[in-house]
């Protein structure tokens, strides 16, 4: 269970849904539109959070990514995003559903890019957007890594 009481699927579960979920989905514009509202779907992020320290570099958009560490043995990882770019901001929410909630070593086994590409949102992303989406990714699995067990 995570904080909020709720349980939540093992990953490849998540990943399934999401690829369900896009696969209704007629052309690119309608899963574009889902994206965006994925993202305005997401609580937005205090201010005072939108600090250099939380901003994930590589992206051109500003993205913010916070992290908290829920105690625990494992630990379960938080994370928090927002972003100035609709379509970004939708990247994040849908990162924030695969990995937020989970322990380090589920984070580190769990595959976004495999699941973007079922989905084929790896092929419609522009280059910008596919780096940001990368350095994203990145940010997640290295705050993660701060958390594992020696």
């Amino acid at each position: 269970m995570d904080s909020a009481g709720e349980t939540l699927k093992p990953v490849e579960a998540e990943i399934e849904d999401l690829v369900f979920e896009f696969d209704m989905l007629g052309d690119w514009e309608q899963r574009y539109r889902h994206l965006i509202d994925m993202g305005k779907a997401l609580p937005q992020m205090p201010a005072a959070e939108k600090t250099e320290a939380s901003r994930v570099k590589g992206c051109v958009s500003q993205v913010w990514l916070v992290t908290e560490a829920e105690p625990g043995d494992p630990a379960r990882i938080r994370f928090r995003a927002d972003s100035d770019a609709h379509i970004v901001r939708g990247l994040a929410a849908l990162l924030l559903r695969l990995y937020s909630g989970r322990t380090p070593d589920e984070i580190a086994a769990a595959d976004a890019r495999a699941a973007l590409a079922r989905i084929g949102l790896s092929e419609h992303l522009s280059p910008q957007r596919s780096n940001g989406l990368n350095a994203m990714i990145a940010r997640i699995r290295a705050e993660a890594e701060n958390w594992a067990p020696a």
